[in-house]
């Protein structure tokens, strides 16, 4: 526990508080996802309450979300307020229920800040939500592992036209690798196979597996 008297602030940096997500993806079924998310403010222990051993928790907020695959449309949510700062927070967790049948990839994020922004939501489930999107956009990748044979992930599998749609509906133009004019957006687009991921080719590097490289290019 950290002693907040005069001395230690004057020593230098200090820990005054922190935000954590842990946000896990998991395969149902062949055709489902169920993405579940949580964030945590922390204040450290002993800065509000002095001699408090513990951290203290000002937000824990839980998100479950079930997802169809590959379309990736939400079915089900679930909000969980465990910790909050007024006793009427949780009283905004039906409102996500707006959010069944939407999609979690084409206009997710406008529709989030339109329909759950500022004085209509929850500031932090709001930024909850925003954080796990992306992860299901990866879990498609993931789920195009799905199953393994012969002890050996199914890496070369063809996107179906609906999985393509999907994360490309995501990820064009949402940075500059994937600007809609670039070499590497525009290859996609055309359905060619692009270079294999510098996580794979370095993984299988050190692995000295090379040769499984062809699966990923």
């Amino acid at each position: 526990m950290i002693s907040y008297d005069q001395a230690t602030l004057d020593a230098g940096e200090v820990l005054v508080h922190s935000r954590s997500y842990d946000i896990g993806s998991y395969r149902i079924d062949a055709q489902t996802l169920r993405l579940v998310g949580r964030i945590q403010d922390l204040k450290p222990a002993g800065l509000f309450v002095p001699g408090d051993p513990e951290p203290l928790a000002v937000h824990d907020m839980t998100v479950s979300l079930t997802l169809t695959f590959p379309a990736m449309e939400i079915t089900a949510i679930d909000v969980t307020f465990d910790d909050h700062p007024h006793s009427t927070c949780p009283g905004i967790a039906v409102a996500y229920q707006k959010l069944v049948g939407q999609s979690i990839a084409a206009g997710f994020t406008r529709f989030v800040n339109t329909t759950f922004g500022r004085q209509h939501g929850c500031t932090h489930i709001v930024a909850l939500l925003k954080a796990m999107a992306p992860v299901a956009i990866q879990s498609i990748y993931s789920m195009r592992q799905l199953p393994h044979e012969a002890g050996r992930a199914v890496g070369d599998r063809e996107w179906t036209e609906e999985e393509h749609k999907t994360s490309l509906a995501f990820t064009l133009n949402s940075c500059h690798v994937w600007d809609e004019d670039g070499e590497h957006a525009k290859a996609s687009l055309a359905g060619e196979r692009t270079e294999a991921p510098v996580w794979i080719t370095k993984r299988l590097t050190k692995l000295d597996r090379l040769d499984e490289l062809s699966n990923w290019s």
